[in-house]
């Protein structure tokens, strides 16, 4: 283990040039206090979380973390595309955002710098990384790391990015960090703690109803087709303003009580949330899948990278009754909006045969199809 001395010595070192790593191209609306929040929400239950000094000494050493991140993506800052190595990762079945994503030496130099300190220090921890991969996942301390979460924005300038770092204790996200290396601003979530913005305490702020509220998305783009581009459009349609590009700056902006209320988004990458979670709960907000279920490594498949936050429970609960609403008969099962003549269509068919459109009507009287179908 390391000695407190090591961590304050290998935290100097992470000011200096000591980590660099040459990588291959490869009107007032009324708000309501956090913590007048009484939330309902499994997000919000208490984690399980070892020793409060163990976890003071692997935030110390997540804030390293961070700085050796800082050290390798600050001279990539506003640089030509030739400087920072531009390629594009593919992945399938993925949205039309996710599918094909830029990467730059500036993230795999990042990221490379976070393991290395991280396998020469604590060897036994895992590792959940958006570049290079999973390391012992089933270890009950894993570290998740995005070394630059927004690499669109990074590319283009815009300094809203931000390096996140996680520590998972048996699969649930325990210390959180945001780091903005441009903006010199970082959060920081600790299970069972006030969150931080530079060292100094936040708190969410939201409005009471989703009327009133400003919410985040990263792009449209990161909604599929069906499902969830319906229920994006439904909480697009249910807020005040929504508002796109931030990546997981717009979290911070909610914890901090910035004006923010509201993000969602799907398609996520484990990496893209672990960090979030320990600042946004901290800090007296929820942040949940779209179902309300907890976000561990564990519920990750299940959660499909559909994540919903909010600066307050009354904000959270509203827009999981949005996100869990059936609309229209046979919407949640087939995923897309069927046109009026083609459901019913669907149901008289289905009175003359065995077809598999039968179970979409199974206990709907025709009436009550037909009074969906509206004019």
């Amino acid at each position: 283990a390391l000695a407190s001395s090591s961590l304050l010595l290998l935290q100097q070192a992470c000011h200096t040039n000591a980590f660099a790593y040459v990588d291959q191209p490869d009107g007032i609306v009324p708000r309501i206090p956090a913590d007048k929040t009484n939330a309902k929400i499994n997000s919000a239950k208490t984690t399980p979380a070892p020793d409060p000094n163990e976890l003071q000494k692997y935030a110390t050493f997540c804030e390293i973390l961070a700085d050796a991140a800082r050290k390798e993506i600050q001279p990539y800052w506003r640089q030509s595309r030739h400087a920072l190595g531009q390629e594009v990762k593919v992945e399938e079945n993925r949205s039309v955002f996710q599918s094909a994503s830029p990467v730059t030496l500036a993230d795999r130099a990042a990221e490379r710098a976070m393991r290395d300190l991280i396998s020469e220090h604590w060897p036994e921890h895992g590792i959940y990384g958006e570049e290079y991969g999973i390391k012992d996942a089933d270890a009950d301390w894993v570290w998740v790391l995005d070394p630059i979460d927004g690499t669109r924005s990074f590319i283009t300038g815009k300094p809203l990015f931000g390096t996140l770092v996680s520590l998972l204790y048996k699969g649930t996200p325990v210390i959180g960090c945001i780091d903005q290396c441009i903006l010199n601003e970082r959060w920081l979530g600790i299970a069972g703690q006030e969150s931080t913005l530079n060292g100094m305490p936040i708190k969410t702020d939201g409005v009471e109803t989703l009327s009133d509220a400003e919410m985040y998305s990263t792009t449209p783009d990161m909604f599929q087709d069906g499902h969830e581009q319906l229920k994006f459009d439904a909480m697009r349609d249910a807020v005040k303003t929504a508002h796109y590009g931030a990546d997981c700056y717009a979290y911070a902006l909610v914890a901090s009580g910035f004006g923010a209320d509201v993000v969602l988004e799907a398609d996520l990458g484990l990496y893209d949330y672990c960090a979030l979670v320990p600042v946004l709960e901290g800090a007296g907000g929820i942040i949940t899948d779209w179902t309300g279920e907890t976000l561990t490594l564990g519920n990750h498949e299940s959660s499909k990278g559909r994540v919903v936050a909010s600066a307050n429970s009354q904000l959270h609960d509203q827009a999981l009754q949005i996100l869990n609403k059936s609309t229209k008969a046979g919407e949640d099962i087939l995923g897309v909006p069927p046109k009026s003549d083609e459901l019913l269509a669907a149901v008289l068919d289905s009175k003359q045969s065995n077809s598999n459109v039968t179970p979409l009507i199974c206990g709907l009287m025709l009436g009550e199809v037909i009074a969906h179908l509206g004019p």
